[in-house]
């Protein structure tokens, strides 16, 4: 075999090698099930806010400090904590993705991510005032 046949394959297992380390990074959504096996390790959860259970936040005592429940697709349910200031219209968010680790039964969530709420579907209403008659 040539000397570079070796080099190249050398390279090539190098390559490989470093795109296999660099893809152990990427993250993929995961389930509130899925993230109760996977305790302690950082995981991505989308999610909808459980508006049934009233939010945990007082700014005059705690401002870094807001608890609240999700429900996800599968309807696996959980209590988040978030040790940062809440969220503006966290309330109004159709869906939340949140990052962090499940610790316990709780989402300890380092960061979260608003989904568009539903003032930018379309209203058929406004939609026919101001498109006009023909």
């Amino acid at each position: 075999m040539k000397r570079t046949h070796i080099v190249l394959l050398v390279v090539i297992a190098m390559a490989i090698g470093a795109l296999t380390m660099v893809s152990a990074d990427f993250s993929t959504y995961d389930t509130i099930n899925s993230a109760r096996e996977k305790q302690g390790k950082f995981v991505h959860i989308i999610a909808s806010v459980d508006k049934t259970i009233p939010f945990d936040y007082d700014p005059a005592k705690n401002p870094n400090y807001l608890g609240f429940s999700v429900i996800d697709s599968l309807g696996g349910k959980t209590k988040v904590v978030y040790h940062n200031t809440k969220p503006t219209d966290l309330e109004k968010s159709d869906r939340v993705v949140l990052k962090g680790k499940m610790q316990g039964d709780v989402f300890e969530c380092s960061e979260i991510l608003l989904k568009c709420p539903s003032k930018y579907k379309d209203d058929k209403k406004q939609l026919e005032k101001t498109i006009p008659n023909s």
